[in-house]
């Protein structure tokens, strides 16, 4: 998924307003205008849009890790210089402090159903020979449910979405028969 998309889905999750979305920055110990993030929650036909980089992504996670759990000792970790989605379901899963049972509930509550062995091979080293790459919609429906779990209940997926989800289910290598 794109920073931008991402961003934006957290800050609708989290009810961010812009001095809150700058906060999130400084707890990582950057320091980022109005603007910037302003450029950044814009949708990709505007004018204005701007591309989030994945330092600046990351250091937004960093902070929200520090807000919600509290900054480690000693010096701060400095941003990824590239994220891709498994990064960023294993940031959010320590930011929130998520067990996998509560990352498969907050996964049910999307209407998206996947095992606890699926789940576990996305929060493995890359270099494991069970890892797994966190695909968009997985994100996509972490964040859908984590949205539904947070705020209520929220807009219905679209079609689209429901036909991804399908066919991910049904090309998922743990729903094959061994013949």
């Amino acid at each position: 998924m794109k920073a931008n998309d991402c961003l934006r889905r957290i800050r609708y999750i989290l009810d961010l307003n812009d001095k809150k979305m700058i906060g999130m920055f400084a707890e990582a110990g950057v320091e980022v205008t109005r603007t910037q993030t302003s450029a950044w929650l814009k949708k990709d036909d505007d004018p204005d849009y701007e591309e989030c980089s994945d330092v600046m992504f990351a250091t937004f996670l960093n902070g929200l890790i520090n807000q919600k759990r509290g900054k480690k000792d000693g010096p701060q970790m400095p941003p990824e210089e590239k994220l891709d989605n498994n990064a960023v379901f294993r940031k959010l899963k320590i930011a929130f402090n998520l067990q996998a049972e509560d990352i498969l509930a907050t996964l049910e509550l999307a209407d998206f159903h996947i095992s606890k062995h699926e789940l576990s091979a996305f929060f493995r080293r890359s270099d494991s020979r069970h890892y797994r790459a966190c695909k968009d919609q997985i994100l996509r429906n972490f964040l859908h449910g984590l949205q539904i779990k947070l705020r209520g209940e929220s807009q219905p997926k679209s079609e689209e979405e429901m036909a991804e989800d399908a066919s991910v289910a049904s090309n998922s290598p743990w729903n094959r028969s061994k013949s």
